[in-house]
C-alpha cells in the first residue's frame, strides 16, 4: 500500500486546491502542492517542486529544479522594523534542497535590496535566513540554523542543528559549525568552530579531504591557521612565513585575504 508521501511525489502539475495568483510567473513543468499559496511577482522555473501547504510571497525568482518542503514561508518581507514596504527580492538558484517549516525572507534597501541563495544547498527543517543574506553554493544547514541579517555563507560550509549566525557576519568556505554554535564573528575558510559564543577547534581537515584537497595543501593550510589563528605573536610576524606558503597554494592565499578583510574579526 502506497503511503501519503509516495501520493503527492505522484502529483505532478498544480492542485486544485492551490492559489496562485495570475501574475506570478509559473513552468508549465513546476509541481505544486494542495493549499499552496503563490503570490504576485512569484517566478518559478522548471522542474521545481513545491509541496503542499507552502507560501511564496514575491518579488521571488526560484531557478531550476528545486524541491521546497510543505509549510514553508519563502519570500516573505523581512523581519526588520526599518522596513517600510519598499522594493525588495528574494532570489534562488538551481538544485536546492528546502525542507519543511524552511523561512527566507526578502531584502532591504539599507543593504543590497535583495537575499540570494545559491545552488545545490541542502537546507534542512526550521532554518531560517533573514534578508539581505548571500548563501553562496553546495551548503549544508542542519535543522534550526539561523541566519541574521546581512550573513554571507560561501561554498560547502555546513551549519550544524541550531546554530546561529550573528548579523553580518560572513563564514568562510568549507569551514564547519558543530551543533549549538554561537557565531558573532566570522568564520574564516577550512575552520572548525564549536561553543557560545564560537572558539576555533582547528582545521576542518576530514571535510578537505572528503572534498579532494591534497595533503600537501591540508598541511599547508594547518600551518597558516597556527601561524595566523593561533600564533600568540603578531599576525605581522608571521606574515612573510604565510607569503611563502600562499605562493605555493592559492588556498592558503584565500585563508590570508579572509583573515585581513574581516571587519568583525575572526573566531579564535
Amino acid at each position: 500500500m502506497q503511503n501519503i508521501s509516495e501520493k503527492m511525489d505522484e502529483f505532478t502539475g498544480i492542485h486544485p486546491t492551490a492559489i496562485i495568483d495570475p501574475r506570478a510567473e509559473i513552468d508549465s513543468s513546476v509541481s505544486i502542492g494542495a493549499y499552496s499559496i503563490v503570490g504576485a511577482q512569484v517566478k518559478i522555473a522548471r522542474n521545481t517542486i513545491v509541496g503542499p501547504h507552502v507560501v511564496l510571497s514575491g518579488p521571488t525568482t526560484i531557478g531550476e529544479n528545486n524541491r521546497i518542503f510543505q509549510f514553508s514561508s519563502i519570500g516573505e518581507i523581512p523581519q526588520d522594523k526599518k522596513y517600510h514596504g519598499e522594493n525588495s527580492e528574494l532570489i534562488i538558484g538551481e538544485g536546492n534542497t528546502i525542507r519543511e517549516y524552511v523561512t527566507i525572507n526578502r531584502g532591504t534597501e539599507e543593504d543590497q535590496g535583495f537575499t540570494r541563495v545559491g545552488d545545490r544547498n541542502w537546507i534542512m527543517a526550521y532554518v531560517h535566513i533573514a534578508h539581505d543574506c548571500n548563501v553562496n553554493n553546495d551548503i549544508t544547514f542542519a535543522n534550526g540554523a539561523t541566519l541574521a541579517g546581512h550573513v554571507t555563507v560561501e561554498d560547502f560550509a555546513i551549519l550544524g542543528g541550531f546554530t546561529l549566525v550573528h548579523q553580518f557576519c560572513h563564514i568562510g568556505e568549507h569551514s564547519f559549525c558543530a551543533m549549538g554554535t554561537a557565531l558573532n564573528r566570522d568564520l574564516p575558510p577550512y575552520v572548525m568552530a564549536s561553543g557560545n559564543y564560537a572558539t576555533s577547534h582547528g582545521l576542518n581537515k576530514e571535510g578537505l579531504k572528503r572534498r579532494g584537497f591534497s595533503e600537501e595543501c591540508i598541511q599547508a593550510l594547518h600551518k597558516s591557521y597556527k601561524l595566523l589563528v593561533r600564533n600568540k605573536h603578531s599576525r605581522n610576524e608571521s606574515k612573510a612565513e604565510v607569503d611563502k606558503l600562499a605562493a605555493d597554494f592559492p588556498e592558503v592565499k584565500k585563508f590570508m585575504n579572509f583573515i585581513a578583510s574581516s571587519k568583525r574579526g575572526i573566531v579564535q
